[in-house]
């Protein structure tokens, strides 16, 4: 049995735990906590049978791109990539849900606790929202097509770090250029800034139409207020409300 100040302290300690994120206790083999965390394996492709899509070019003076020409290789390339952090200690690559050939893309920052488990985007609280979201403009995931900027629960689902995202972000203009959507709404700030460049706050960019170019196709993109902000903040629907109605309106006009 334990004494009062025993329990006291163990649940402080659960609290605590819960706060950092932690969703389970127990590892189906001992760990030692104490040791550093184990180093990513490097998957190797096999020389026999090259893979092209998952090649990253880089030329002298030129951005990283990624070599492939289908969903269905970017979706691998994703799923066997080492070279971001974010994919150790995670149950799922989170690639895309929805139409990918639906004019509209959306691009949220990270996976979260739910949709590591189930490997979709935007199926937890704030993904239920979005669904209502895009049910008021007479859409639903059929006609739209939704991704991340970054494919892997960053810890505690705290916001991925700018180095984290740029990883990942050959992978996510590779995405756009083979979605070609007619516009992209950007979820969040995290999105924004990676997909816009700039380093402003979502509150000055939201509601106003960017163009940016992605491997010499021009596409615009429309920054609003990530779903997650909008539970915490419910003040400020009647803002992505005004957003949504501007894309409904650029859409409907083409």
């Amino acid at each position: 049995m334990l004494d009062g100040n025993e329990r006291d302290e163990l649940l402080a300690t659960l609290g605590w735990w819960v706060e950092a994120g932690v969703d389970t206790l127990v590892d189906a083999a001992p760990r030692d906590w104490r040791a550093p965390p184990p180093r990513a394996a490097t998957r190797e492709i096999p020389a026999a049978a090259p893979e092209p899509e998952l090649v990253l070019r880089k030329a002298a003076a030129g951005p990283v791109t990624v070599a492939a020409t289908t969903l269905a290789e970017l979706r691998h390339a994703v799923e066997v990539f080492d070279g971001c952090p974010l994919r150790t200690g995670n149950v799922s690559t989170v690639f895309a849900d929805g139409n990918p050939e639906a004019d509209l893309m959306l691009i949220g920052e990270a996976p979260g606790a739910q949709e590591d488990r189930m490997g979709l985007p935007f199926v937890g609280p704030a993904g239920q929202l979005l669904d209502r979201m895009l049910a008021a403009i007479g859409r639903d995931r059929t006609r739209a097509y939704i991704t991340n900027v970054t494919f892997w629960r960053p810890p505690g689902n705290r916001t991925p770090t700018p180095a984290e995202v740029e990883t990942t972000m050959p992978f996510v203009h590779r995405h756009i250029a083979l979605v070609r959507p007619k516009a992209i709404i950007a979820l969040g700030a995290c999105a924004a800034r990676a997909l816009t460049g700039d380093v402003t706050g979502i509150m000055r960019q939201r509601g106003q139409w960017r163009t940016i170019s992605v491997e010499g196709t021009d596409v615009p993109i429309l920054p609003t207020l990530h779903p997650a902000f909008l539970l915490r903040q419910p003040e400020s629907k009647r803002l992505a409300w005004a957003d949504l109605l501007a894309v409904k309106a650029k859409l409907d006009a083409d």
